[in-house]
């Protein structure tokens, strides 16, 4: 009733509909983001955020802009990560985010917020509203690549993400255990659903590799992520080590000298994206 046939402008969805709905946000007009990639997992404490920042930094190496949407609202680490304690600023235009040491740039709840160990005791609304926020207000210049950390499971801020941000693909964190079919599965479905392309899985905690002889141990024992990628037809990007040293890097605000090549293969599919 009253239909005046623009589709682009009706949210309506009815039989007449003759032009596709586009729920992506319109980022900052003094942005450039050119690829974006989400890092998802079905469950918590598998090390999506030591993933994505690692991931960042490999990037970085490689000679790439890189940045870092920090989407775990109520559980954000990634400022930690690179030692950043200040507070974001903006103006009129929009909202700077943080620079790291090695020129990643960086924006997290906790950059807002007057004290960083303030809880965000905020409802599923308001989180999905600062995300996009994060998308549409802040000014990200120049970038590459920008990774997505996201909050565990499969959620409104994964739902949020992958209606309002253009993602290019996503990548899926797990862990040897055995619930990773289960874990894998979740994400992969919810990927499916969205229309997001799987670029594949990085297994974290794969082996401890022993400081004396070298020879790794399979401390959760022997993996099948293999198998279990080829069942959803996607690949084994990484396998990251129980690494103390990491940890301790994660710790002290200094992931960006992070030592390893884990993440060269993964750096590798990211760069096929910029190929097409």
């Amino acid at each position: 009733m009253g239909c005046d046939h623009n589709c682009s402008s009706c949210g309506e969805s009815c039989g007449s509909r003759t032009a596709p709905q586009d729920l992506h946000e319109q980022l900052n007009a003094f942005s450039s983001v050119k690829k974006v990639i989400g890092v998802i997992s079905g469950k918590g404490g598998v090390g999506k955020s030591l993933v994505t920042s690692t991931l960042a930094v490999t990037m970085s190496r490689r000679g790439y802009k890189t940045a870092i949407l920090d989407a775990d609202i109520t559980g954000p680490s990634i400022p930690q990560a690179f030692g950043i304690h200040t507070r974001a600023k903006g103006n009129d235009s929009g909202i700077y985010p943080e620079t790291s040491k090695t020129g990643i740039d960086i924006m997290s709840i906790n950059l807002l917020l007057e004290n960083e160990t303030d809880p965000v005791v905020w409802r599923g609304a308001l989180i999905s509203g600062t995300v996009k926020q994060f998308w549409t207000d802040v000014i990200w210049a120049d970038e590459d690549y920008m990774f997505v950390d996201m909050p565990p499971g499969t959620g409104d801020v994964a739902l949020t993400v992958f209606q309002s941000i253009p993602v290019d693909g996503i990548i899926i964190v797990t862990s040897p255990q055995d619930l990773v079919s289960m874990i894998v599965s979740k994400a992969v479905k919810m990927a499916q659903m969205m229309n997001i392309p799987i670029l594949g899985i990085i297994e974290n905690m794969s082996y401890f590799k022993c400081p004396d002889c070298g020879k790794e141990h399979r401390i959760y024992g022997e993996s099948d992520i293999e198998k279990i990628a080829a069942e959803y037809d996607t690949k084994v990007l990484a396998r990251l080590p129980i690494d103390p040293n990491l940890a301790k890097e994660v710790d002290r605000g200094m992931i960006e000298l992070f030592d390893g090549d884990f993440m060269e293969n993964a750096a590798d599919e990211l760069e096929k994206l910029t190929e097409k």
